[in-house]
């Protein structure tokens, strides 16, 4: 069924029977594909009926889907011709999100929660003011994204307009976990309540629920010769905004899917869809997982869930342990996630101290400030966030938390090059913006020990920022300090004067060691070093400096305003006539690949640094 695919009007001229076909048929080659490549599995096959029924209805890509945050375009790329998952989310593949260069049915790039009610909202009032009355914008959440402050942002705005515009609310109950906080409540509230019944016409029934009596219109659309489910309108708080509602629908019905898109579409003003769906549906590992292993996954064995190759210790593990050990010896000590409980490390803080972990859905702004403001109360909150969704929070981290001298720890993993999820994934951003923040300080460590030693220092900071960087995947090797210059470890020595310095940040200090051993073969005094707090500038810098000719620095952030220009500042205005040489990620937007492929091409690769280096002292 799907090599007959192509466009999205094949998909329309399907009949009932070919189409619960083609629903197998996808989740079958989801599957298959994701478990060769690794991607996000459960979030894809809970939207199959959904993105058949999107495309059955609109008219895509004159009608524009977009899709928050992305990571659920799996089966609207399959309905958009491109069916080659091979090589998803590696050089060259598809990637793991909507991409414009990809097709002319991908919008919105930027895999940020959240952002989609506003992207659309934009494109309905943009088709409105062009005289483009027929053309609808319909924006895909998920009821976790919806717990984002933007999306609420955009709800308060569209209901002020006629615009076309419709919202499709995927509400599956969770988004990384469990869905929590007031409005999953009143859509579990929703989805479990017996009065949504099926209904024929129009009409009136009064109901007795724990409560006072109340009223509710309800009515069954007809789909042909069918009758599907009752789409009910009650007073709440969506129509309280304005928005017309539409739902719950069950999600994996077609029909009923087709109908509720069918009525809203027709409606010609903004209205939300209320779809009940099941992450992972189909695939039995998902469907009994309970911990949502199945989100994203890597390589795997498609009989079983199970991984292809092992995790091996990771960064994350790291910070887990220490701080569940942290929290047994301090009771001030809170955790908070932005619905990301389990990936950033803090499920097992959480299972020992329940009362002190606080899930803000993804509202990485509340976040912060609200850190600050248990801060102010005497607590020290450590926020554990993804490198690159700090971004979205840097007003409230430099305004909030810093000029309140709040003792706030971000824990912030996945910093750096993280690859495969594309370039707003990637935490390359963190250290050029931080290092502006007043009072703030960073640390970069390079190994586990000095993980576990940056989070003690960060937490035992009571009247500023701290801020604690680490790299998505495993630990390496420990890297042990020959000795220290003030707050400078020197890794390895070549030479007793050195006449280079290699200085890497955080986990490219082993890269600064395999560096400093190239350039000693061609016969160069080198040392390498590193140091864990590396914001503010470190004590014993200047004094490791001062000899060399050249200082190069290494580091998974921006090269072109990171903490090696920061250093070399610092470093010239004490009086050191070294040149220096910078090595970092380039400011640009990089495309998914590996790891180590955006690694070389950026040349940051131990080689290619020495390479440079040598030629460097030949020029000079």
């Amino acid at each position: 069924m799907l090599e007959r695919i192509s466009q999205p009007q094949d998909v329309r001229a399907l009949n009932q029977e070919e189409l619960t076909e083609l629903a197998s048929e996808i989740r079958d080659v989801l599957v298959d594909s994701v478990s060769r490549t690794g991607g996000h599995l459960g979030p894809n096959l809970g939207v199959v009926e959904l993105t058949l029924g999107l495309h059955r209805v609109f008219d895509s890509p004159r009608d524009t889907l977009v899709f928050d945050t992305g990571h659920q375009s799996y089966v609207h790329k399959l309905l958009t011709g491109r069916q080659d998952f091979s090589n998803l989310r590696s050089r060259g593949g598809l990637a793991g999100y909507p991409q414009r260069s990809e097709s002319e049915h991908d919008v919105v790039e930027n895999s940020h929660a959240s952002t989609s009610l506003s992207w659309a909202t934009g494109i309905a009032r943009g088709y409105a003011l062009r005289g483009e009355d027929d053309r609808t914008a319909v924006a895909v959440i998920g009821d976790g994204a919806l717990t984002g402050g933007m999306a609420w942002e955009a709800l308060n705005s569209v209901s002020d307009t006629q615009d076309r515009v419709v919202i499709v609310v995927n509400d599956n109950g969770r988004s990384y976990a469990p869905t929590i906080g007031g409005l999953a409540r009143r859509l579990d509230g929703i989805r479990t309540d017996p009065r949504y019944e099926q209904f024929l016409g129009w009409g009136k029934r009064t109901f007795k629920d724990r409560g006072p009596m109340r009223t509710f219109t309800y009515k069954t659309v007809m789909h042909g010769k069918r009758a599907v489910k009752g789409l009910i309108t009650e007073p709440g708080m969506f129509e309280d905004l304005g928005l017309k509602y539409v739902g719950p629908v069950d999600g994996h019905d077609l029909e009923q899917v087709e109908a509720a898109l069918t009525h809203a579409r027709d409606y010609g003003g903004p209205v939300l869809v209320h779809v009940l769906t099941e992450k992972g549906r189909g695939y039995i590992p998902a469907e009994e997982d309970v911990a949502d292993r199945f989100h994203a996954v890597g390589k795997i064995h498609p009989e079983t869930g199970l991984p292809v190759k092992p995790s091996r210790f990771g960064w994350t593990k790291v910070f887990a342990e220490e701080m569940l050990a942290a929290g047994r010896e301090r009771d001030d000590l809170v955790g908070i996630t932005a619905a990301m409980l389990q990936p950033v490390g803090l499920q097992p803080f959480a299972e020992a101290f329940p009362e002190r972990v606080i899930d803000v859905g993804i509202a990485e702004q509340h976040a912060v400030t609200s850190a600050a403001g248990l801060a102010f109360a005497g607590m020290h909150p450590v926020f554990a966030v993804y490198a690159t969704f700090l971004n979205r929070a840097f007003d409230q981290v430099l305004l909030d938390a810093a000029l309140h001298g709040a003792g706030v720890t971000f824990m912030l993993d996945r910093a750096g090059i993280t690859g495969d999820d594309g370039p707003s994934h990637n935490g390359m951003w963190d250290m050029a913006l931080l290092r502006h923040v007043p009072t703030l300080q960073i640390a970069a460590p390079r190994d586990a020990p000095s993980m576990r030693q940056a989070f003690r220092e960060a937490i035992a900071v009571d009247d500023a920022p701290t801020v604690v960087r680490y790299p998505k995947g495993p630990v390496g090797d420990d890297l042990p300090a020959a000795r220290s210059v003030g707050a400078m470890d020197i890794l390895a020595e070549h030479g007793e004067q050195p006449q280079v310095a290699v200085l890497g940040l955080g986990p490219m200090a082993t890269t600064a060691v395999d560096a400093a051993e190239k350039i000693a073969a061609d016969g160069i005094d080198v040392l390498a070093a590193s140091a864990t707090w590396v914001h503010p500038v470190p004590e014993g810098l200047v004094e490791l400096v001062k000899d060399c000719d050249w200082v190069v620095t290494i580091e998974d952030g921006l090269a072109d305003a990171g903490l090696g220009q920061e250093w070399a500042d610092a470093a010239r205005q004490a009086g050191v006539k070294a040149q220096w040489l910078h090595r970092g990620v380039p400011r640009e937007f990089l495309q998914h690949a590996s790891r180590a492929q955006i690694v070389e091409a950026s040349g940051l690769d131990a080689s290619a640094i020495a390479d440079a280096t040598l030629a460097a002292l030949r020029d000079d």
